[in-house]
């Protein structure tokens, strides 16, 4: 049903897609893209294709909940995060088997995936550069396990109430460029452009007629036929 990696990889990097606002304005609702770069090693590199993976993240908000959906061809996801409560609603939809899951996950769910890392020592750099047409700055930073990061920072643009992208509170202005890490997999999301428009409202409540599954035996589909 789920033979590659690919659905869980794309639901879990999709999840922690950040929800911005422009100019120091908090939108209540809009669509963004990012551009989404694959850092993967080379056992990742064996067990998918990385062709065949989205280069773009298309997410669309209202309040604080965000909705992003991934065209699998086989199967349709849609991944609904709370940015407020840090939770987050999977919906896997496969209509030639007429089959429809959801799964919850908790703020513990999402802060597992990510690995439990927390990140520190944000340094400025004072290197400069435009992305998606906001200025922005480099800052490098680690985490707890001794990696070592960047992210661009730009302050003419506002995160929405709890839409913060987890561990970068205490940076001040905006990622717009940030390194992210699900399940072991590492990517670079860059934001390529932001609309305010009518969408949603969403919600978190699994839809009708939905078979509810936890992560893990969602993920144990992956391998199934």
């Amino acid at each position: 049903m789920f033979k590659s990696i690919k659905t869980g990889v794309v639901a879990i990097i999709l999840i922690s897609t950040a929800i911005i606002a422009k100019a120091q304005k908090v939108m209540d609702q809009g669509t963004l893209i990012y551009g989404i770069e694959y850092i993967l090693t080379d056992e990742q590199k064996n067990a998918v294709d990385a062709s065949m993976l989205p280069s773009e993240s298309k997410v669309q908000f209202n309040g604080n909940i965000s909705k992003v959906e991934v065209d699998l061809g086989a199967a349709m996801l849609k991944v609904f995060t709370d940015g407020m409560e840090k939770k987050a609603l999977i919906l896997v939809d496969i209509p030639i088997m007429q089959k429809q899951y959801a799964a919850k996950m908790s703020k513990e769910d999402l802060e597992k995936q990510s690995g439990n890392r927390k990140f520190s020592d944000f340094k400025a750099t004072g290197e400069q550069q435009k992305i998606a047409g906001y200025n922005a700055e480099k800052y490098n930073y680690k985490d707890d396990n001794g990696g070592s990061y960047e992210v661009w920072v730009s302050k003419d643009i506002k995160f929405s109430a709890g839409a913060t992208p987890p561990g970068f509170e205490d940076v001040k202005g905006t990622p717009v460029k940030f390194t992210n890490v699900q399940d072991g997999v590492k990517t670079v999301l860059t934001l390529k452009s932001l609309k305010e428009e009518k969408v949603g409202p969403f919600t978190l409540d699994v839809p009708k007629g939905y078979e509810e599954k936890t992560m893990a035996e969602l993920k144990a589909m992956q391998g199934a036929q």
